[in-house]
């Protein structure tokens, strides 16, 4: 008799089930919601403080809402339709932001599966769509090529009084003025000395020379206007890099980066539903810098005076308070190779920094000359710093590993490490247009690709119900069972739903019941040979696996070349024909032989109910209904 043991029939069950959960949130609508989650990394969100002041601002402007949740991501409110998710934005923003210039937090529309609670419990969630589907998030990126340059410039600053230490080139200053760096020296002969090693080691620097009197000897350090060129052309590869690290770790699938024009990058992320995070991570344009804290007595009472002196600029820690910083900026984020979060020796959550061999080299430096002082550890967006850290110096550090912490949370410490490792921004960026962007295809592709693959699916189905009888109702079972497993592992996965994507659906749906056509031919052929009907299903399975096996291999790895040198739509393609080729393969081979065991495994049968065959010896070509006894 045919039969399976009773934990593989379990077994088969239990992923039947998972696949049905798991596909559930992808049959419910999304609701408009508008989310407001912190905008800094020093200013902590209260999740029951921003709740109550949600609740009231919406009262006060009588706007009516739904539930308000809390997650990792912040705080979010519901809304009935669109028109009133708007109205509620810029009510939210307006009681969160008073200061436009200066937001505290970040209030942004978002999409809510509808789906109910426990199914988000258990991080079930439906699949995003694609631009041309469902839409997603647009941004127009602004860069600052003014910018790029400085930063280069203060970069060179550094640079330069590493190299005049290391050769042992005497100076008296050296530091960034407008859009040149200006080295003074108080010999003439100082100034020949150090000007021969830059020439020797940066050629493509522009040296002038300029006395401002006796003893004040100076060298001005300009760029080139091919390193300019070069500088610019830079900034705008090195972001859309970074762009792309960024995107990675928000786990995006199918995202359009590209540049627009000399300075423009834009950014579209196809089905996204959290806009703040996407918002938060991209948007930000924050850059490392270490700068010296100014502990001179009484230069912080007079800048909180209103006097700040020349050269510092006053900043406010955690806890609001005051601390005074020198603008000159000893090291910068693009010497950063790496950061990870982790925890520090007092089990605190922190960010462990590794620097290149300059970095480490400036860093070790910096800290054997000033040790006893306090050193900033500054993220820069936007121009404006948040202070993470100001720790005191104990001793040289060398190795080029820093750690940063600071009373900071597991969470804030994961977006830390994942802003400054997914690369520094070679020039500083702002959006200057963000919107949240309607399917490109309208609803219109919507319905006519789920209805190619509903009425495919209905084609397979009566086709193999007439042609094969119950082993065709089994065969169509086990097609559902495939799309079944396929929309769940693609709702796990997160993945993005395109127009390529559904194509692909289609396509598999035909190649799944190619499985169970080579095993009902298997089987009617078995009865040809005068097999037994138990017999023949045994048989009709055994013999198939071998060929089917062969065909979906050879099939599979035409998916993974798709997938591994094909780029946008395509990878799209190939992930859905990968994943539809691994789950038919279950459903043909062990789903449908478990259905054929309950019908016909455990009791004695004359004949199957596989349609009609050419029954041996029938030399007429009439096609006649085969019964075989049964020999078990």
């Amino acid at each position: 008799m045919n039969r399976y043991p009773l934990w593989k029939n379990l077994f088969i069950g239990f992923v039947l089930l998972w696949g049905l959960v798991y596909t559930l949130p992808n049959f419910y609508d999304e609701v408009p919601a508008v989310q407001v989650s912190s905008a800094k990394h020093v200013f902590k969100l209260d999740p029951t403080a921003v709740s109550g002041q949600i609740e009231t601002a919406l009262k006060d402007a009588g706007i009516e809402h739904g539930d308000i949740s809390v997650d990792a991501g912040g705080v979010r409110v519901r809304f009935s339709d669109d028109d009133i998710q708007r109205r509620a934005k810029d009510v939210i923003e307006q009681a969160f932001n008073p200061d436009p210039q200066d937001p505290s937090y970040v209030v942004a529309l978002n999409m809510l599966s509808a789906s109910p609670a426990w199914l988000s419990s258990i991080r079930a969630q439906p699949m995003y769509r694609g631009l041309d589907l469902r839409g997603g998030v647009h941004f127009l990126f602004q860069i600052d090529m003014a910018g790029a340059v400085t930063r280069q410039l203060e970069s060179t600053a550094a640079s330069l009084r590493v190299l005049l230490r290391d050769k042992k080139a005497r100076y008296a200053s050296v530091g960034r003025e407008g859009q040149t760096v200006h080295l003074r020296f108080r010999e003439s002969a100082q100034r020949e000395t150090a000007k021969g090693v830059i020439q020797a080691n940066n050629p493509e620097l522009q040296l002038t020379e300029r006395d401002d009197g006796a003893n004040d000897y100076k060298l001005i350090v300009s760029l080139s206007l091919q390193a300019q060129q070069t500088i610019r052309e830079f900034a705008i590869k090195q972001n859309i890099s970074t762009l792309n690290n960024r995107v990675n770790a928000l786990g995006v699938a199918e995202p359009v980066i590209q540049q627009q024009g000399a300075d423009r990058i834009v950014v579209q992320l196809p089905g996204v539903q959290d806009v703040a995070k996407a918002k938060e991570i991209l948007g930000r344009t924050a850059t490392l810098e270490l700068r010296m804290v100014d502990d001179t007595p009484g230069a912080q009472n007079s800048a909180l005076a209103g006097n700040v002196p020349f050269g510092t600029e006053l900043y406010t820690e955690r806890g609001n308070v005051p601390i005074l910083i020198k603008k000159q900026v000893e090291l910068t984020g693009e010497r950063l190779t790496d950061a990870q979060p982790g925890f520090d020796e007092n089990h605190e959550p922190a960010v462990f920094l590794s620097f290149d061999p300059q970095g480490t080299r400036i860093f070790r430096d910096l800290t054997r000359e000033n040790v006893g002082k306090r050193m900033a550890i500054l993220l820069i967006e936007k121009g404006k710093g948040e202070v993470v850290t100001a720790p005191v110096i104990r001793t040289e550090i060398g190795g080029g590993r820093v750690q940063i912490s600071g009373h900071m949370t597991t969470v804030e410490a994961n977006d830390v490490a994942l802003l400054l490792r997914a690369g520094s921004l070679a020039a500083p960026m702002e959006i200057i247009e963000e919107r949240t962007v309607g399917p490109s295809l309208g609803k219109e592709n919507i319905e006519k690709g789920f209805n190619s693959t509903l009425w495919g699916f209905v084609a397979i189905v009566v086709f193999m119900c007439l042609y094969y009888q119950i082993f065709g109702v089994v065969s169509s079972f086990a097609l559902a069972a495939n799309l079944l497993l396929l929309v769940a592992l693609l709702s796990l996965l997160q993945a993005t739903l395109t127009l390529p994507g559904i194509a692909a659906m289609a396509l598999t749906l035909g190649m799944a019941i190619d499985s169970n056509v080579l095993i009902n031919e298997r089987i009617r052929e078995e009865l040809r040979n005068g097999s037994t009907p138990q017999a023949a299903i045994t048989a009709g399975y055994e013999r198939a696996w071998d060929t089917i096996l062969d065909s979906n291999i050879t099939t599979l790895i035409a998916g993974i070349a798709l997938l591994i040198f094909g780029s946008g739509p395509v990878r799209g393609f190939a992930v859905v024909h990968c994943l539809g080729i691994l789950t038919s393969m279950f459903s043909a081979i062990l789903v449908s032989r478990m259905l054929v065991n309950f019908i016909y495994g455990n009791r004695r049968v004359k004949s199957l109910a596989i349609g009609q065959v050419w029954k041996p010896g029938n030399t007429t070509g009439s096609i006649v209904a085969l019964e075989s006894p049964d020999k078990h």
